[in-house]
């Protein structure tokens, strides 16, 4: 059995794909160094919380009160004060022009009103070029308005009404860390990526430098000729998964408490899943620029539909049955999973089975549809 595992005529196939692989050193490092650096840039770049806005003010009321207000605002890290202006028109022309990002007006009778009792109204004006950044402004502002408005009352009441007051437990991200979502979700989306790209380039190579013709004359198999070419690019790959836990861990923090086993695993699961994707697109190309356009065609709707960098309860209700299908989706819950919560494959064995599925169907078609043009 030994014998015939050693005179296996993958071996020498195997060898020739990782001396070519060793010579083309630009490969190995555009195969290692992008996903760990673009790990981290994304970590940090991608991050929903928005802080220093630049907010214009106008104090028609110029009393305490209003004074009390506008340091609300630039005591919190949202708002930066970037000037006072003297009308409303003035400061609509600062916002249009791009010098600020939010304008907060507080009219002349805001301290009369507050005397009496009455709902005194403030009016904020915010730059919604970026939808998201003045949706995130304006929940700011009411926030800071609540919180006033809750001490204002704690301040004037001597006896305490009974009061309604719940107790928050966060769990699994204590400091609410959103480069920890980021981070969990984006390496797989790497690993997939890489794989295809990886292996649509190496696999269009030989068509393109006409070797295939030299391969098939050799004893050797079509399935062993597409193995011998697939098993290289997935060792290499799959250092990068225990480059990414490394990187995500020592650069953000994220910590790896569940199984390192179950992560390595699954990671390489959806290296398999890349490789077979890539696969299959070469079959359907004849160089390597047809091979990169092809894969723009289907690694962007892979990355939008996986939740990987945002949460799939946010997309459409119709859009997010075709998650399911995504590999690289249950790789982010696993990773997620194993790295955040802890849990082991008793608990993520539905995405674990998904994940194994693509991965068998993936390669098995891409193996077929290879082996069926080479012959």
């Amino acid at each position: 059995m030994l014998e015939r595992l050693f005179n296996w005529r993958f071996w020498p196939l195997f060898f020739k794909e990782v001396n070519e692989l060793r010579r083309n050193r630009r490969m190995i490092a555009m195969m290692l160094v992008p996903p760990t650096l673009n790990l981290v840039l994304l970590g940090f770049a991608m991050n929903p919380e928005v802080t220093d806005l630049r907010l214009g003010i106008v104090d028609e009321s110029r009393t305490a009160e209003s004074r009390e207000l506008i340091s609300a605002f630039t005591e919190s890290r949202s708002f930066v004060p970037s000037g006072q202006y003297s009308s409303v028109e003035e400061l609509s022309r600062a916002l249009s022009m791009g010098e600020l990002e939010a304008g907060l007006v507080v009219p002349s009778d805001f301290a009369t009103k507050r005397t009496r009792g009455e709902m005194a109204e403030v009016q904020l004006l915010v730059d919604s070029v970026n939808s998201n950044t003045g949706g995130i402004a304006g929940g700011y502002a009411s926030r800071v308005i609540a919180a006033l408005n809750e001490k204002i009352s704690l301040r004037k009441s001597t006896v305490q009404p009974a009061r309604a007051s719940s107790r928050v437990s966060i769990f699994y991200n204590p400091g609410l860390q959103n480069s920890w979502f980021i981070v969990t979700g984006m390496i797989g989306m790497l690993m997939v990526m890489l794989g295809s790209l990886a292996a649509s380039s190496a696999m269009v190579k030989e068509k393109e430098v006409g070797t295939v013709e030299q391969l098939l004359m050799t004893p050797a198999g079509s399935a062993e000729i597409i193995l011998a070419k697939m098993t290289p690019i997935f060792l290499l790959l799959s250092v990068d998964i225990g480059l990414s836990a490394v990187v995500g861990n020592f650069v953000f923090g994220v910590p790896l408490r569940g199984s390192l086993m179950l992560l390595y695993g699954s990671g390489m699961l959806c290296v398999l899943s890349g490789i077979g994707i890539g696969t299959i697109i070469a079959t359907f190309t004849r160089s390597q620029q047809q091979a990169q356009l092809m894969s723009f065609f289907v690694n962007p709707p892979l990355s939008m539909l996986s939740g990987a960098t945002t949460p799939i309860e946010a997309m459409p209700e119709w859009m997010q049955p075709l998650t399911h299908l995504n590999p690289v989706k249950h790789f982010a819950v696993l990773a997620r999973g194993v790295m955040l919560k802890g849990v082991g494959l008793d608990v993520l064995y539905p995405n674990f089975l998904a994940l194994l599925a693509f991965t068998i169907i993936l390669v098995g078609v891409s193996v077929w549809h290879f082996r069926k043009q080479l012959n």
